[in-house]
């Protein structure tokens, strides 16, 4: 096992003991610590014990856009508040990634700004590129694949999954299961996407799958955006936003989106005895993974806790958390390499073949321009 891997196994000890009586841990801290708001790793502000003494003492956490349904975010949020007798307050739990990245700017110095951000694949670059975040490596840090993280640390992915179909069987006769499906003129006024591409990631990310089945590639996301033309000009595609809520009263029988999402949404509507049965495919003729980045905010109204908050999220406790609601952990490889998977909840997700392919940095920035300048006029008709 190569010796960056063994470095996960010692932070769920870190953790717990962070989480009891206060001492050292982790990598030996400083002489002299530095402030929260200067520390760019849990050893620079003196160790776990001293982050989290500090994060109490803030006894507050400002975050943005989580919706507890999204990606298990009910249970981290209740688990960091009962570990760590932290606060955790979620402005506009239903808001965009772009939503995130505009209160950094315009909440910047008021106190009211969140302290972290989860955005998806293009914005977190764009944020650290607009010096909005600040450098902090998580204790795992070396155990993050390069390609998954920004060069200076200030953004890193944290968990991922693949663009799905999911289908109400009670409304549609015939649930589609590829994108070519979907052109199909009984899914006239079905057709769904989670938000806006041009402010939602998982939007941008149907897109991006829809051109990849499409003739289209990493470098070229028009056949996407032309697909989308001809389902809303065909009467498929309809521009409301998926949510639970629209599925349970049926203006959305279809939605492309995140399979951890829509996997959930069926385990929900189950519990809650909803008149929905939905159902989730992973299209092969468009097949696309992507991660969400998280990233602490430059000006944090609560620093300590801000960095916590990171360090809880790649424990193996958070990233198990994620596992559970079908997301894919970041440190997925190395936690089953030493042991700390949920193994049960690993043998729930949906099986893909072959190994995801991601767009680069560049790549992606490309897409975005091409979703800004051409998507609202390929759907307005």
């Amino acid at each position: 096992m190569p010796a960056p891997r063994l470095r996960t196994a010692a932070v769920a000890a870190c953790l717990a003991l962070a989480a009891g009586p206060l001492g050292a841990c982790g990598d030996r801290p400083p002489a002299t610590p530095r402030a929260p708001a200067e520390a760019t790793s849990a050893a620079d502000a003196g160790g776990i014990a001293a982050l989290t003494a500090a994060a109490r003492k803030e006894g507050a956490l400002n975050t943005i856009a989580l919706p507890r349904d999204w990606a298990g975010y009910g249970a981290l949020i209740d688990g960091f508040e009962k570990k760590y007798g932290i606060d955790v307050a979620v402005e506009n739990p239903e808001g965009s990634s772009q939503d995130e990245v505009n209160a950094l700017k315009e909440h910047r110095r008021d106190g009211t700004a969140p302290d972290v951000i989860d955005v998806g694949g293009t914005f977190g670059p764009a944020a650290a590129r607009q010096g909005l975040l600040a450098p902090y490596e998580v204790v795992p840090y070396d155990d993050i694949p390069d390609e998954q993280k920004g060069p200076r640390a200030r953004w890193y992915d944290n968990y991922g999954g693949y663009v799905s179909i999911g289908c109400d069987a009670k409304r549609v006769k015939t649930c589609p299961s590829t994108f070519a499906d979907l052109r199909r003129p009984e899914y006239k006024g079905q057709v769904s996407l989670n938000g806006d591409p041009t402010k939602s990631g998982s939007a941008f990310a149907g897109v991006y799958a829809a051109a990849l089945a499409n003739g289209g590639s990493f470098d070229n996301i028009q056949p996407g955006i032309d697909f989308f033309a001809e389902l809303s000009k065909n009467g498929n595609f309809i521009p409301v936003e998926s949510t639970p809520a629209t599925i349970e009263k049926g203006q959305t029988p279809i939605s492309i989106d995140w399979d951890f999402l829509n996997l959930g949404y069926a385990d929900d509507f189950r519990r809650k005895g909803a008149d929905v049965d939905w159902h989730t495919a992973i299209p092969f003729d468009g097949s696309f993974a992507q991660y969400y980045a998280q990233g602490v905010n430059k000006d944090a109204p609560h620093p300590a806790a801000a960095r916590l908050w990171q360090e809880y999220l790649f424990s193996p406790e958070g990233q198990n958390i994620r596992l559970r609601a079908y997301a894919r952990p970041v440190l997925m490889e190395t936690m089953e390499e030493n042991g700390t998977l949920d193994r049960a909840a690993a043998e729930k997700l949906p099986t893909v073949e072959g190994t995801p392919a991601f767009p680069t940095e560049a790549q992606q920035e490309k897409a975005a321009r091409t979703v800004d300048r051409g998507w609202a006029e390929a759907v307005s008709g």
